[in-house]
């Protein structure tokens, strides 16, 4: 079995302050677990980019699937320089999680992530349980919460404090 390599690349300078409070800001927008989501991000980015560059001299045809497979995940591209333009925000904002707030579905990104992993949100019927699933426009109006069990939280009693429990 060979081994799965990483998806992603480490910056190559650790500790750049504005590097660094620009991914916070990202974490803190998309409701992102950690900073690796954003290298992931980039690395599709990256590839993207690449992919384009090599299709500049493929025929109209290739070109053509490729910005149509890009326009169904919701990059609305139609040349090649709209590709190569795209940066790492264009795909956070087509994660799960940031589409259940902007549908309000969910109140805050990290509301929508804890309703995808603890796998309350389904997509034409079918529980998606990743919060970095990248949504297809056609299934933007399919995406459903499930309701959940109603808390069972013991009511205090007026004689009681919380220490004696």
């Amino acid at each position: 079995m060979r081994r799965k390599h990483k998806l992603y690349e480490r910056p190559k300078k650790l500790y750049d302050s504005v590097r660094i409070k620009e991914e916070d800001r990202l974490v803190e927008k998309y409701g992102l677990k950690n900073k690796r989501e954003i290298w992931k991000s980039e690395a599709a980015v990256r590839y993207l980019r690449n992919r384009a560059k090599k299709l500049i001299i493929a025929s109209k045809d290739e070109q053509d699937a490729f910005f149509k497979k890009l326009n169904s995940v919701g990059l609305n591209v139609s040349s090649i320089a709209d590709v190569l333009a795209l940066t790492k925000e264009n795909l956070l904002k087509r994660r799960l999680a940031t589409i259940l707030v902007v549908k309000k579905l969910a109140r805050t990104p990290r509301e929508g992530r804890q309703f995808v992993v603890h796998k309350r949100v389904m997509i034409h019927g079918k529980t998606v349980s990743s919060p970095g699933y990248l949504v297809h426009i056609e299934e933007e109006s399919l995406i459903s919460v499930r309701p959940g069990a109603p808390a069972k939280v013991k009511p205090i009693e007026e004689n009681e404090t919380p220490e004696a429990q």
